[in-house]
């Protein structure tokens, strides 16, 4: 390393003043958005890339063999995104020498992410309780089996460092009763996606009179279709069953329909996407999950964003009363 810090010392500070340029540029955009009423939301993804910084400089937290190579990578079994499963790739954390130093790498990282951001959004919150380990040379994620994650110990040890921060769980994919007792003692909202909820043949608690206050509601998510893509993909009786549900009438736009409902649950925070504001289909979606290239390109076009649209999420916002209540003058003294 010594060395490298003089052989590469050029390449070192190039790199050293981008980092430094990019996060005084954060600072001062957030901080322009704060006193401006507006917070940020950061994604925490669970797992870095094998060829990623942190695995290269203590490989001793992931599940690496004497090569360094992973001994099983991180996914998801088939779901309705998949039939094989998500086979991701990333190595899997060694949580019992994590435990060692009471998980003191996470918190690092999450008291980081912290400070970058209002809130974090931890993705893939169900493998603090059990995570989905696939043998590194399989060719599907099928073939994986559940592991035992570090459940509540984790986060008693954020709390102890760190104190209660602002983070949303996204507790999507297979749930289990253990994992619900897991977001239940973390006292984090979950998620819900109401372009889950319109299954006829079964009571969805993404549904929004089942949806309570403690979660943060989406229409959809990156990794969903844009509202109007989703009516326009979705089964047939499924569509029927929304615009039931919803009370939309062939004239009406569904993207709004779907908004309103959204906005009228019980939920702390509701969570809306450009696209959907702008009622575009699926060329405007973000990502497919399981799929490699032609995702995260989507940008608006110049003009999208102007007076006539803010004042329809103003109403919107407004009739569902969920502006910001005004803050009370100080009393005068007698």
């Amino acid at each position: 390393m010594k060395k490298a810090d003089t052989s590469l010392a050029e390449e070192i500070n190039f790199y050293k003043f981008i980092q430094y340029t990019f996060f005084k540029q954060w600072k001062n955009l957030k901080k322009y958005a704060n006193e401006n009423g507006v917070y940020i939301i950061g994604d925490i993804p669970i797992y870095t890339a094998y060829d990623s910084a942190d695995v290269w400089s203590a490989p001793e937290q992931f599940l690496l063999d004497e090569d360094l190579k992973p001994v099983s990578v991180a996914g998801c079994p088939p779901d309705a995104f998949s039939s094989s499963g998500q086979l991701w790739g990333n190595p899997l954390y060694n949580w019992d020498f994590l435990k060692k130093d009471d998980y003191d790498w996470w918190i690092k990282r999450i008291g980081f992410a912290a400070g970058v951001y209002d809130v974090v959004r931890i993705d893939h919150f169900r493998a603090f309780s059990a995570y989905y380990s696939i043998p590194y040379n399989a060719k599907t994620a099928a073939e994986g089996t559940w592991e035992k994650g570090p459940g509540k110990a984790l986060f008693e040890a954020i709390n102890r460092r760190l104190g209660r921060l602002n983070i949303i769980a996204e507790d999507l994919g297979t749930i289990d009763e253990e994992v619900r007792e897991l977001l239940k003692f973390t006292e984090y909202p979950g998620m819900k996606v109401m372009q889950f909820a319109f299954n006829p043949d079964t009571e969805s608690s993404y549904l929004p009179h089942n949806i309570g206050a403690d979660c943060v509601v989406y229409t959809g998510t990156h990794d969903n279709d844009t509202a109007i893509g989703f009516m326009q993909d979705a089964d047939k009786k499924e569509v029927e069953f929304m615009r039931e549900y919803l009370r939309i009438d062939a004239d009406d736009s569904f993207n709004w329909s779907l908004i309103k409902a959204a906005m009228a649950t019980p939920a702390e925070t509701v969570i809306l996407q450009m696209q959907d504001f702008l009622g575009l289909d699926n060329s405007a979606r973000i990502n497919k999950p399981s799929t490699l290239g032609g995702n995260w390109q989507w940008r608006i076009a110049e003009g999208c964003i102007n007076d006539w649209l803010a004042e329809i999420i103003y109403d919107c916002t407004k009739t569902y009363y969920r502006l910001p209540k005004p803050k009370k003058a100080p009393a005068k003294a007698p």
